[in-house]
């Protein structure tokens, strides 16, 4: 990841400087500095910020080499950078860091029977959100400006704020700067240094909502196609996860947040900082040589789990390590002590239990595990397992800027496993591992750079395949395969499209080769639909008429295992896109009349499936837009009246104008009256109800406008 990833190219060079500068800063690890940095561009100060954070707050490279200097900055159990989120009700950043201190004080090491030990530098703070001030009442921004102004009162009072005795990083936009140079000059004559990044400032509130989907009758989109996912199983030996997602042909990938996985994420309510794991369970007195977060973590798990007797072994584990820490034990036999708590909590993550304590014990545990033994032979197993972890971490945070740096810090993991594993002597591992962080570079393109993140995720799939073979393992070969094509999916939406859409078909067929429909439905049919949606993509650039054959059948193919019965939002899915096939087939010119109205009227007969089954399934997350789906349907029985070579007669006509305006209405309800959307749809209402008029006359007219609610009437009429 770039820091100028959202920046002119004009800027690249200053951002990166800067960004550099800032680093430096921070890394020296001085006290009392005050640092400001001035960001207009929210995108940017987020990937920056997250950069700094992936960065500085648990270096990878401390995880594999004990600190050789005896003034380090952290272990990997404390942090060296803390990021926190600006309180707006009371937004006092001093007394936030002194609450985090006092809830996280720098823990004590190198204690033994002659040695007292020694506490842990307290970590620097960066304070992003003061953007958010601008909407606040004015006597919440006159607040914070009191506080900044007390600032040098209590760098002269250090024993009171022990906040000040490290480094402090606090993030403005230009408009903040100003304020508080002309207005907390005290606190700007305390600043260390200023860091300005160039771009252009966030509008603060978006001037669109969605793109227009459908800018006239003849270029009608999937609306939001399926997230499909396939992830190899996961066992206690075969820590890895796979997911693939395909979505929105015609359009750039949207954010797959949504993604389904087999290890559920539960998302807790976070503090305002990410480490902020808050617990009402003091530390065991009996543990000195376990770091204060890993002890609390452990303690806020075992209180919320019923079961006695895995309670009872994480305690023993516990003291277990403490014993050995205070018998000086060997570090391999260190390691092994945590690495069998890091299992425990691990395979509490397999089974579903994904909160976040959960992931942090198993976290923090390999990570100390590593520590203690770097040569282990189990340290490729544990970095790949610490790449997961991370990766599931990604999907825990509120803010998107987390989540970015938590994927990079797995990618770091992954890519520091394959370092240290020969694919000639560890295939499986290595297979496992490159395919691991396909993964992760797919996850990483929602955030940044999406073209070249997916030509990463297309290498390391790509490699993985030449060490995992379909004699050797026919399901995980198939489940890199589709991987793969899906990877090339959304390549195909930024450059090379055709070349690249015939590589992610080639792709979903190998996949396809593994799997007998009658044992693995669910996969057959996910896998017949990529391919369909592949060849929709295709018949967009170049022989339309036989591609658009290919997908129909696949779709149709699809069907026969995705069934109203035992896969309904899926169905629901793949009907929409069989109707969307079907509407470019009509609208093909060398589609005769017959062949015409015959694909129109299986187009509707698809999106009504989908549609009906959509709404049946009250609460259940869908893979496409609904409401775009309606204003589809809606289009295809206006075509199919509007044709000239129609000839049904007045009902039918009736009947056909009607739904358009029903579908129109509905879908009208699904879109936020500013947006394009929503303008677009009222537009179709308008056009349908001329339609009427045309067709049936002042009567049919009157029926159009008797279905009209009220309040929508003076936006209509003036248009008619």
């Amino acid at each position: 990841m770039s820091v100028n990833d959202t920046a002119h190219s004009h800027n690249f060079a200053w951002n990166r400087q800067v960004y550099h500068r800032l680093k430096l800063a921070l890394s020296l690890g001085l006290r009392r500095q005050i640092f400001v940095a001035v960001c207009d561009d929210l995108n940017l100060r987020n990937q920056v910020a997250a950069r700094l954070h992936s960065t500085l707050a648990f270096p990878v490279g401390q995880v594999l080499y004990q600190p050789s200097d005896v003034h380090e900055d952290s272990t990997p159990a404390y942090p060296r950078l803390v990021t926190l989120r600006l309180n707006l009700s009371d937004p006092n950043p001093i007394e936030q860091i002194n609450q985090w201190l006092s809830n996280y004080p720098p823990p004590i090491v190198g204690v033994s029977q002659d040695n007292p030990g020694r506490s842990l530098p307290i970590p620097a703070f960066q304070i992003v959100g003061v953007e958010q001030l601008t909407r606040q009442p004015v006597a919440v921004q006159r607040l914070f400006l009191h506080y900044l102004r007390a600032t040098d009162q209590n760098l002269s009072n250090i024993e009171s704020n022990r906040a000040l005795e490290s480094s402090m990083l606090l993030w403005v936009p230009r408009p903040w700067l100003y304020a508080i140079q002309q207005s907390a000059p005290q606190f700007w004559r305390c600043r260390t240094g200023i860091f300005v990044f160039a771009g252009e400032p966030t509008p603060t509130t978006r001037s669109k909502s969605s793109p227009e989907r459908f800018p006239s009758s003849r270029s009608l989109d999937l609306g939001n196609l399926e997230q499909s996912i396939l992830e190899e199983a996961v066992t206690n030996e075969d820590f890895a996860l796979q997911t693939d997602s395909l979505v929105n042909p015609g359009d750039k990938p949207q954010d797959s947040s949504s993604s389904k996985s087999e290890l559920s994420i539960a998302r807790p309510n976070q503090q305002e900082s990410i480490y902020r794991i808050s617990s009402n369970n003091p530390s065991s007195p009996n543990l000195f040589h376990i770091s204060k977060e890993l002890t609390e973590l452990v303690l806020a798990t075992i209180n919320t789990l019923e079961d006695r007797d895995k309670n009872s072994q994480v305690q023993q584990i516990l003291h277990e390590i403490e014993e050995l820490h205070s018998q000086k034990a060997p570090g391999e036999i260190l390691s092994a002590a945590y690495h069998r708590l890091g299992s425990i909590y691990r395979l509490r993550v397999e089974q579903g239990q994904s909160t976040l304590e959960n992931l942090m014990v198993a976290i923090l545990a390999y990570q100390e595990a590593i520590t203690h033994d770097d040569t282990s032979p189990q340290v490729p197993d544990i970095l790949n397992d610490l790449g997961t972890l991370y990766w599931m971490l990604s999907r825990t945070p509120p803010n998107s800027g987390e989540g970015q740096a938590y994927i990079e810090q797995g990618i770091e993991f992954y890519q520091l496993a394959l370092k240290l594993i020969s694919p000639q002597t560890h295939t499986e591992t290595y297979a496992r591992v490159q395919n691991n962080l396909g993964t992760a570079y797919g996850d990483l393109a929602r955030f940044s750079n999406p073209a070249e993140n997916w030509q990463q995720a297309v290498v390391a799939y790509s490699e993985a395949l030449c060490f995992r073979t379909a004699d050797m393992e026919p399901l995980k070969y198939a489940a890199c395969q589709n991987n793969l094509g899906t990877a090339y999916w959304h390549l195909a939406q930024y450059h090379q499209p055709v070349e690249h859409l015939k590589k992610a078909i080639a792709a979903y067929s190998q996949a396809l080769s593994q799997y007998n429909p009658e044992q693995e439905p669910f996969k057959y049919g996910m896998i017949q639909n990529n391919i369909g949606t592949a060849y929709w993509n295709i018949a967009q650039y170049e022989q339309p008429e036989e591609n658009l054959n290919l997908a129909i059948d696949a779709y149709k193919e699809a069907l026969k295992y995705r069934t109203p019965a035992n896969a309904p939002a899926a169905c629901s899915a793949t009907q929409n896109n069989l109707g969307t096939a079907y509407w470019h087939f009509a609208n093909l010119p060398q589609t005769n009349k017959e062949e015409r109205q015959k694909f129109l009227e299986m187009c509707i007969f698809a999106y009504d499936e989908a549609l009906a089954l959509a709404h049946s399934l009250n609460g259940v997350s869908l893979s496409f837009d609904v409401a775009a789906t309606h204003n589809n349907l809606g289009l295809a029985h206006y075509q199919l009246i509007t044709d000239a070579y129609f000839n049904g007669d007045k009902a039918t006509r009736s009947h056909h104008l009607e739904a358009a305006l029903d579908n129109h209405l509905e879908a009208l309800n699904g879109f936020n009256k500013p947006s394009d959307s929503y303008q677009t749809t009222i537009n179709y209402i308008v056009k349908t109800i001329r339609a009427f008029h045309s067709e049936l006359g002042i009567q049919g007219q009157n029926i159009a406008l008797s279905k009209i609610p009220g309040q929508l009437l003076p936006e209509i009429l003036p248009r008619l």
